[in-house]
């Protein structure tokens, strides 16, 4: 079947705990990672990282270049001749530190590859392989930013934002935009209500970034934004599916709660919750059969962004939290509801780009690895051709 589109993948990946044990889980995942470029053959790859150098990124951000290396070495992209990669690793200033990383790969076959400059506001020829890295501020081939401080005041250094880039690939123009937004840090505040004040903060960051690229300085363009959305699922409505029939009791430390237990009418425990604990006592199957899709009608996050974000339907694992045990690839680590944080989303004109949109054989959207440690987010990916 003949076809002008071009093959693109689009991948996101928190990479925050493949730094903590470089020297077992780089290879492990990159080896994951290029036998899907295998699997796939796009002719255009853009992987948007977050937590690049992981949490103790003062050691391991040494680390991250190897991790480029890698993948830049590889036989699988060795064909892709016009490269940029832009990672944001100056932990020192924290003004302006994200640890976001975008890697972008064009192969050879494509020709007429631009890049916008944001700073001249015009677009400039795609050649050979170029790596930002370290402070990237003056980089102009990028646009990045950090959330406004009072959005999260509790958390004072915190790393959220965006890096954009905008492309045009044989004439047809589309920004690439990787997100990390904020987290549930406690799962006793995520089950006060829905939307949580958790939800509230990242749905208030969300509509705060669409709105400035809808009052871009520039032209608006279609969007592809896929990153760490750090969406969660109504944990009030999911403790109450998991616990009907059962009887809670309360454990409290110095004076405050420090944990749930429910137990059956056998006294049996079946879910514990504790402000980093999320446990059922028949932990894997629950989460894992059937992929999960219980739990879909709890993932509620995105029904604000309804008209202003596209996503192509789910039917993997959520994609986080996973153990970060190799010998534990498929399982679950018992600290939170597990949630689809991780995704690939288009603005309602970038779907025109998507060549058979309708056709659900021409498009794959998955998790990288369903089998394989990958650390405690499983990479998602969009496949698609793109209309040129």
């Amino acid at each position: 079947m003949s076809s002008d589109g071009v093959p693109f993948l689009l991948i996101t990946a928190n990479v925050g705990s493949i730094f903590e044990e470089p020297s077992v889980m780089l290879k492990i995942w990159t080896e994951e990672f290029l036998s899907t470029i295998s699997r796939l053959d796009p002719k255009f790859i853009a992987l948007h990282c977050q937590e690049v150098g992981g949490k103790n990124y003062a050691e391991s951000m040494r680390h991250v270049e190897d991790f480029v290396r890698l993948l830049m070495s590889s036989e699988e992209l060795r064909l892709f001749d016009k490269v940029r990669v832009f990672l944001d690793e100056d932990f020192s200033s924290a003004e302006h530190f994200t640890a976001l990383g975008n890697l972008y790969f064009a192969h050879e076959t494509l020709k007429d590859v631009l890049l916008w400059d944001f700073k001249e506001g015009n677009f400039v020829p795609v050649n050979g392989r170029e790596v930002h890295s370290g402070n990237i501020e003056a980089v102009t081939t990028k646009e990045k930013a950090k959330f406004p401080q009072d959005f999260f005041p509790e958390c004072k250094w915190s790393r959220k934002g965006f890096l954009r880039t905008r492309w045009s690939v044989g004439g047809t123009v589309f920004d690439l935009i990787n997100i990390h937004l904020f987290h549930d840090a406690s799962n006793f505040v995520a089950m006060e209500t829905f939307p949580s004040v958790y939800s509230k903060t990242r749905r208030r960051a969300l509509e705060h970034t669409l709105d400035r690229f809808h009052n871009d300085h520039y032209p608006n363009a279609p969007y592809f934004l896929f990153g760490d959305f750090n969406f969660r699922t109504d944990t009030a409505g999911v403790i109450k599916k998991l616990t009907a029939d059962t009887t809670e009791s309360k454990q409290s430390n110095k004076g405050s709660l420090s944990k749930l237990q429910f137990r059956n009418e056998s006294d049996d425990l079946i879910l514990t919750l504790g402000k980093k604990e999320f446990s059922h006592h028949e932990h894997q199957q629950v989460f894992v059969e059937n992929s999960g899709q219980w739990l879909r009608e709890y993932d509620k996050e995105m029904g604000d962004f309804e008209g202003r974000l596209f996503e192509f339907p789910i039917g993997f694992v959520p994609s986080y939290p996973f153990e970060e045990d190799v010998k534990e690839g498929t399982n679950y680590m018992q600290t939170r509801v597990p949630a689809w944080c991780d995704r690939v989303l288009l603005s309602p004109t970038a779907k025109s780009l998507v060549e058979d949109i309708s056709s659900p054989e021409a498009i794959e959207y998955g998790i990288i690895g369903p089998t394989t440690c990958m650390g405690d987010h499983k990479p998602v990916f969009l496949q698609f051709r793109m209309n040129i």
